[in-house]
């Protein structure tokens, strides 16, 4: 392990004191692992130099970092696999993974939420009661949640009043 001074390391030494006066004064500084600059010319320099500070300052990296990293990486890997799935029909709702937000009230989550996936009482009943579907009295097509708010006209008419 090569010892760390400030002639060898005269930027990390200026970074160490920055440090230092800013948490005397109250702040809160946290260092964060961030990843390399492969392939990137001119680089490699800053990289050897951040890894052998990194290396005598014998701190280890905060669980809190770690775990935004591995977090990041999941979503990433989940949301490709997302990506793939041409024929969910979720996807035409949701094509980003993140969260919606929630309403206080439960029972209006709950109905924005079936409204979002396209899951009624009304347009899924027949399901459960072994009926052939609802049809839409105008177009004579299946009766669904995005047919009632966006394609039929005949509700569109009533919408707009």
């Amino acid at each position: 392990m090569t010892s760390l001074n400030r002639f060898s390391h005269p930027l990390t030494f200026n970074i160490l004191e920055l440090h230092n006066r800013l948490t005397t004064k109250g702040f809160t500084i946290l260092f964060c692992w961030i990843p390399s600059h492969v392939g990137i010319s001119g680089n490699e320099l800053a990289d050897n130099l951040s890894r052998s500070a990194t290396n005598s300052l014998n701190s280890p990296v905060p669980v809190s970092d770690v775990e935004k990293y591995v977090k990041s990486i999941l979503h990433s890997k989940w949301q490709a696999q997302w990506d793939l799935k041409n024929t969910n029909k979720l996807q035409s709702i949701k094509r980003l993974i993140d969260c919606w937000p929630s309403l206080p009230i439960r029972k209006l989550d709950t109905v924005l939420t079936r409204l979002r996936i396209g899951h009624t009482r009304f347009t899924h009943r027949h399901l459960l009661l072994g009926e052939p579907a609802p049809l839409c009295t105008a177009c004579r097509c299946q009766m669904t949640v995005l047919h009632i708010l966006i394609e039929c006209p005949q509700f569109n008419l009533q919408l707009i009043r």
